[in-house]
């Protein structure tokens, strides 16, 4: 995205963060991440680093990039088992820029996507970086969120088929139809929808580059990022989402699995071994696994497509434009699933 701070902004932003006394005089900004979803920037004053959040300029599609209903998940986790980094300060659309922007505590530490960094780069700290994911995943899951005041924050009933067609129909035309080498998954996920394993906060992005690391030894998870399309639901598809974002030797990589490829360094544990640790620590019972890992990679590819639908519009981010990328996810589901290779989009 090609949003950065303008002076005037910029000074606003001053202005707002020393009322909060989190920064004082001129700031620096440097954007982290990737760029495909919430904005993210590490904004400092020389003496102290924070981290705001602000929505990705339009188009985005219904629902998503919601930053305040990311913060007021944030706000509810504070103080559970579950790491996540401190709502600092809240603004709402107009009080700082146009939209709404969200400020959190900055949480040091390496975001390991294509290689482990040295202080943790042996076969030890990699086991225990992978178990450390597991193990938040399980604590997340096991959050009491309605003792958490999040009654209201998403629908548990009916989640799994709800949420299919909910998806379904981001791609779909005006008859209802998917589009090209959707047809046999779609009919696939649509005749085994399992009932929900049950209700629990679901992070809905949980993969190894979403993870702020401890710096040293042990490796262990320091925070959890990017909440923006959290809900409450079947917590099976966060075990479903781990194991499509986890790369396998000899496998084609999804554009998701290759931002998590230090995963393939020798140390870290297979996907059957990463399912089993989820199994030892909350009990679930992982027999619909299957449907939950092809369900996430056909909702990628839907993503995916509907990306590469306003890029091809002019309006929207062009690193969607590439077919390709559907197509591997496409491809991964079908596989997935135990179905024939999809046709070409």
């Amino acid at each position: 995205m090609s949003w950065d701070w303008s002076p005037g902004d910029l000074l606003m932003l001053e202005r707002f963060l020393a009322d909060l006394e989190l920064c004082h005089g001129p700031l620096r900004t440097r954007r982290i991440g990737d760029g495909h979803s919430n904005l993210t920037f590490l904004v400092g004053d020389g003496r102290r680093l924070v981290i705001v959040r602000r929505p990705p300029p339009p188009p985005t599609p219904p629902g998503a990039h919601d930053v305040l209903r990311e913060a007021t998940l944030l706000s509810a986790l504070r103080g559970t088992a579950v790491p996540v980094p401190g709502v600092l300060g809240i603004a709402q659309p107009g009080e700082v820029i146009d939209v709404p922007l969200v400020v959190m505590s900055h949480v040091a530490g390496p975001v390991v996507t294509t290689r482990t960094p040295d202080p943790l780069r042996n076969a030890d700290d990699r086991r225990a970086i992978a178990n450390s994911l597991v193990d938040a995943l399980a604590a997340l899951h096991a959050v009491d969120w309605r003792a958490r005041g999040l009654d209201g924050f998403g629908r548990p009933e009916g989640f799994n088929e709800r949420h299919l067609r909910r998806m379904a129909g981001l791609v779909a035309d005006d008859g209802g139809r998917p589009p090209a080498g959707f047809e046999e998954i779609d009919a696939w996920l649509a005749a085994n929808v399992p009932p929900e394993s049950g209700a629990s906060i679901v992070h809905n992005d949980f993969r190894l580059g979403n993870m702020i690391l401890a710096p040293n030894s042990p490796g262990r998870v320091a925070a959890i990022l990017d909440w923006e399309l959290a809900t409450i639901g079947d917590p099976l598809l966060d075990v479903g989402y781990v194991l499509a974002s986890y790369p396998i030797e000899g496998e084609e990589l999804t554009p998701t699995t290759a931002m998590g490829t230090a995963l393939l360094e020798q140390g870290y544990p297979t996907r059957e071994e990463i399912a089993q640790r989820y199994v030892d620590v909350t009990g679930r019972d992982l027999g619909n696994l299957r449907w939950y890992t092809a369900m996430v990679l056909w909702k990628l590819a839907v993503l995916y497509e509907y990306g590469r639908r306003r890029a091809a519009g002019a309006n929207g981010d062009t690193y969607y434009a590439d077919p390709v990328h559907v197509r591997s996810f496409l491809d991964a589901a079908h596989t997935a699933a135990g179905l024939t290779r999809a046709r070409a989009v």
